[in-house]
């Protein structure tokens, strides 16, 4: 019988620890090892299915909010798999080998609800685009054809370069992203030279209501509102944006706090739907599989939401309804002496 990426996804879906090709064709009988590892290597998924089954649950909002952010898929002690290359993990803190994720979160902050609409994978040297450049061609497409309403877009310090954020400008977006504590910024209006953003001076005015600077390198008539922002744990951020009226360092703290919806998305895409997991090697079933992880979480937010679940109760629910059957009738029999 012909085997389908519904089929592969079900995989993805209902195991909980083991998500290898071996796994399932043990437990799916009619279809070999051979069957399922050839569709891996032929079909071809892509982001493109992802929006044919997101467009159709989406709730959209005008002012809502579009996160841009890679992860990195650990193969530390998997260098023959294609599309593995060193590189820095925010979660582990340290380079290690994996393959790159760039993903794009929507976020409806009014509904209190987030779905992943875009993603690329990581691979300079099978295409010759850096990351930021996957950002621009997924804002790009999100603008011009998806078309999804949307006000700010959200990015972290990574990503707050020159050409994205006069891009996000051109666009008729806001943009809120932390600059690094180096950046060249003037405060002064052209009276001082530029000094670096953890050197400025703010008064108690400016601490709650930001203030306008110049960074270094910018068209001299693009300003930008920039705020102090000091977390519950001391640390310290400084957000730019191109929203001149915004005038609440609070309003920009609960703005940049959506940010974590897009750690949310990687913790639960990596935790519950096997996308590190593939032991193949070749490019393409990689990159299939981890199309298939991706549309698996999808289908499991969606469940989760209409449920008034979390997304984790829902797939570890499998295994509770498992143990209440095996306690009424267990297949296994304990007996005593």
């Amino acid at each position: 019988m012909k085997f389908t990426t519904l089929d592969y996804c079900q995989y993805l879906l209902s195991s909980q620890i083991n998500y290898t090709v071996t796994n399932l064709a043990d437990h799916l009988k009619r279809c070999s090892h051979d069957t399922i590892n050839l569709f891996l290597k032929t079909e071809k998924i892509t982001s493109r299915m992802l929006w044919k089954q997101v467009k159709l649950i989406i709730q959209t909002d005008e002012g809502g909010y579009l996160l841009f952010d890679d992860t990195v898929i650990d193969k530390r002690f998997a260098t023959k798999i294609e599309l593995t290359r060193r590189q820095y993990s925010g979660n582990e803190k340290l380079v290690i080998r994996g393959i790159g994720l760039v993903t794009c979160i929507y976020v409806n902050q009014k509904k209190g609800l987030f779905w992943i609409v875009d993603y690329r994978i990581y691979d300079p040297d099978g295409d010759g685009k850096t990351k930021l450049d996957h950002v621009e061609d997924m804002l790009k497409g999100i603008v011009y054809h998806k078309q999804l309403p949307f006000g700010s877009v959200l990015m972290d310090s990574w990503y707050a370069t020159k050409d994205l954020m006069l891009l996000i400008d051109s666009l008729g977006k806001f943009y809120y992203c932390p600059l690094k504590k180096n950046r060249l910024v003037d405060d002064t209006g052209g009276v001082e030279k530029y000094k670096r953003i953890e050197r400025l001076s703010w008064s108690n005015e400016e601490n709650q209501s930001g203030k306008i600077v110049k960074v270094k390198g910018f068209p001299n008539l693009k300003k930008m509102k920039l705020f102090r922002v000091v977390a519950s744990n001391g640390d310290t951020e400084y957000v730019a944006t191109n929203d001149i009226s915004q005038s609440s360092t609070d309003d920009v703290k609960d703005v940049c706090a959506n940010r974590w919806k897009i750690e949310e998305f990687h913790r639960e895409l990596k935790q519950l739907t096997g996308v590190s997991k593939c032991q193949c090697r070749k490019a393409r079933i990689q990159r299939n599989h981890i199309g298939c992880a991706i549309l698996v979480w999808l289908r499991l937010k969606d469940l989760a939401n209409q449920m008034n679940l979390t997304i984790y109760q829902l797939k570890q629910g499998l295994l509770s309804d498992y143990l209440s059957r095996e306690l009424q009738t267990p297949t296994l029999k304990m007996t005593l002496v």
